[in-house]
């Protein structure tokens, strides 16, 4: 199949799964994570299929994201399962396979880590957890200076890593909400790295 039809085909798949928002988000991230492809060497077509699937199991509802899980063994934390909205990355990865025939890994991986990332991303992964962040229907975020980690996504994409990873643990102290243990050692990984 050609690249314009496989794009032309999970567009409107994913547009019959979820609202008129989230699909707009959904086009959002597939165009900032094809032009980040474009800007840093990245396959273009494994970043827009990345981004149209990336939130294909959003639309869920949290016992329906446990049940699947269960069904799939699919392996979820103490955190996620008091947290199942967290599980649409996990599930997505998987439907992403059985749904829309997806093998590659790099696209897997992808949509697998795009909620909370993780130590030792590959380019993709950095690229869809970035663009589900800065893409241009998000007009709020509870990290401070989106426009400037717009800019900086296009000049450094881990420190544009870093700074989203730290600003989502500061919101989710701030407000009270639990952390996923994986962006907290995600984090100190790219601190770490940053160093060096």
């Amino acid at each position: 199949m050609k690249e314009k039809e496989e794009i032309a085909r999970l567009r409107k798949a994913i547009k019959k799964l979820q609202s008129q928002k989230r699909y707009e988000h959904t086009l959002g991230v597939e165009f900032t994570a094809a032009s980040l492809a474009m800007r840093y060497g990245a396959s273009i077509r494994e970043a827009r299929l990345a981004g149209l699937l990336h939130d294909c199991t959003k639309c869920l509802s949290e016992e329906k994201q446990l049940t699947y899980c269960k069904k799939h063994a699919i392996s979820i934390t103490e955190t996620e399962r008091r947290n199942p909205f967290l599980l649409h990355a996990k599930t997505g990865a998987c439907i992403a396979t059985e749904k829309y025939g997806i093998q590659n890994n790099e696209i897997i991986n992808a949509i697998r880590h795009h909620t909370t990332g993780r130590p030792q991303m590959s380019l993709l992964e950095k690229i869809l957890f970035v663009a589900d962040y800065i893409e241009p229907n998000r007009t709020t975020a509870p990290v401070a200076d989106l426009k400037e980690i717009r800019r900086l996504a296009f000049v450094d994409l881990d420190q544009a890593v870093r700074r989203i990873l730290k600003g989502t643990l500061e919101y989710l102290r701030t407000s009270g909400k639990e952390i996923d243990t994986i962006t907290e050692v995600t984090y100190a990984y790219y601190c770490e790295n940053a160093a060096k």
